[in-house]
């Protein structure tokens, strides 16, 4: 489970460096044609924001899930995480 968060995190900074990459080619293609600092700037902003969006939800998924999996080892152990060793130990002992 940890390996496939660390893995949806990777793709998420790698998603944000793409989109960085992508943003910086759109303004040097403004600047070139002859845009406005301030169209380019506007156009750099809807490009890199809706990728920051896209890597906030791909980091969103992993919340959640990690939840879900926390949720479900609660209700399928029927203890918290944390507390398992003290109920093995219980059980050990009584």
């Amino acid at each position: 489970m940890e390996n496939i968060s660390r893995a949806f995190e990777w793709i998420a900074v790698g998603e944000l460096v793409l989109v960085f990459i992508a943003a910086a080619v759109g303004v040097v293609y403004d600047l070139r044609r002859g845009a406005s600092p301030l169209a380019t700037y506007h156009h750099w902003r809807a490009i890199f924001g809706r990728g920051l969006l896209v890597s906030l939800e791909i980091r969103l998924i992993v919340v959640v899930r990690t939840m879900l999996s926390f949720a479900l080892d609660v209700e399928i152990d029927g203890v918290l995480p944390w507390r398992r060793g003290e109920l093995q130990a219980q059980r050990d002992t009584g």
